[in-house]
């Protein structure tokens, strides 16, 4: 296993290896559709202007209802719109995209209590493959944050590289009662019985009032085939290039899960990157202070991210 704390040595490498050149690129913005037999996924192709084969990358995004940019109705911080539009600056396309019954692709014929993960899992695998036969691009790699990140790990149709940022480590239901471990004992306890009888394949028929906007009726067959899956063995089934990047002030995941996908697969790369959060902005560990930055999507994405990402993608394996 490899790990690399981040520093400003990276400059170095770009002018060594000519990739500092690459920001003089522009690119431009495009729709791209997705058409399967339960509806049409919508997305953004972010195209560099250039007359050469390049790189692109299918950007997954994170849990609940958030769009490609990172984004949902309760806040707005655009990390997924700019890592495209600064991959588009380094000579690499991308194509990110709303989810079934998210933004425009809420017209799917599937309702809630019709998806599952392997939907989700299923949908980027057809992604990869539309991605794959455009003779536009000379590989595809797969850019998974948070929950993206196991999707990532487990579509059938294989990208060639992949990156996990923010990704868990753990099966999802122990991060999510790691997550509920400070709230109250009345709600900690509800939680992790209904989340232990989830985790066994049974559904939970009542669901106080308070719980339900995680454990309602409907969303209870996704949270099931969710839980079946554990990252660190998804990984180490991966046998391509890859890298596994978390920041140290994310309040959602923590360094321990990084390294504990790194450990899984002893060919992949891991960057930490300090002061990095959650929506991937540079911030404290504060939460109060943490929280300002998914409001902002005027703050920059944390200085050190998109080097790590582009150098990647670029690299000849």
């Amino acid at each position: 296993m490899r790990i690399k704390y981040y520093l400003l040595l990276f400059t170095v490498f770009l002018v060594l290896n000519g990739t500092a050149q690459l920001k003089d690129s522009t690119f431009h913005e495009e729709e791209i559709v997705l058409n399967t037999p339960t509806g049409k996924i919508y997305g953004t192709l972010t195209l560099p202007a250039v007359k050469k084969k390049i790189p692109v990358v299918l950007i997954i995004a994170g849990s609940g209802p958030t769009d490609r940019n990172g984004n949902n109705s309760m806040m707005k911080n655009d990390a997924l719109k700019l890592i495209a539009h600064q991959l588009g600056e380094n000579q690499i396309a991308s194509v990110r995209f709303d989810k079934r019954l998210i933004a425009e692709s809420k017209s799917s014929t599937l309702s809630e209590l019709d998806i599952r993960f392997e939907t989700y899992i299923n949908d980027a695998s057809e992604w990869i493959a539309l991605l794959k036969n455009d003779n536009r691009f000379q590989q595809v790699t797969v850019l998974g944050h948070s929950e993206g990140s196991l999707i990532g790990m487990l579509t059938k149709e294989k990208p060639d590289r992949f990156i996990s940022i923010a990704g868990v480590g753990f099966p999802a239901a122990a991060v999510i009662k790691k997550q509920l471990a400070t709230q109250p004992d009345a709600v900690k306890n509800i939680s992790y019985q209904i989340l232990d009888s989830l985790s066994a394949g049974r559904k939970v028929d009542s669901v106080p009032p308070y719980l339900g906007s995680l454990f309602r009726p409907s969303v209870q067959p996704y949270l099931m085939s969710w839980f079946k899956y554990d990252p660190a063995t998804a990984i180490n089934a991966m046998k391509i290039p890859i890298l596994i990047i978390q920041g140290t002030t994310d309040i959602q995941v923590d360094t321990a899960d990084a390294i504990k996908l790194a450990h899984s697969n002893p060919a992949a790369k891991l960057v930490i990157i300090d002061s990095m959060n959650h929506v991937l902005k540079t911030t404290v560990i504060d939460r109060k202070e943490n929280l300002k930055t998914y409001f902002d999507p005027t703050l920059p994405l944390a200085q050190k991210l998109m080097p790590v990402i582009t150098e990647f993608v670029h690299m000849k394996f």
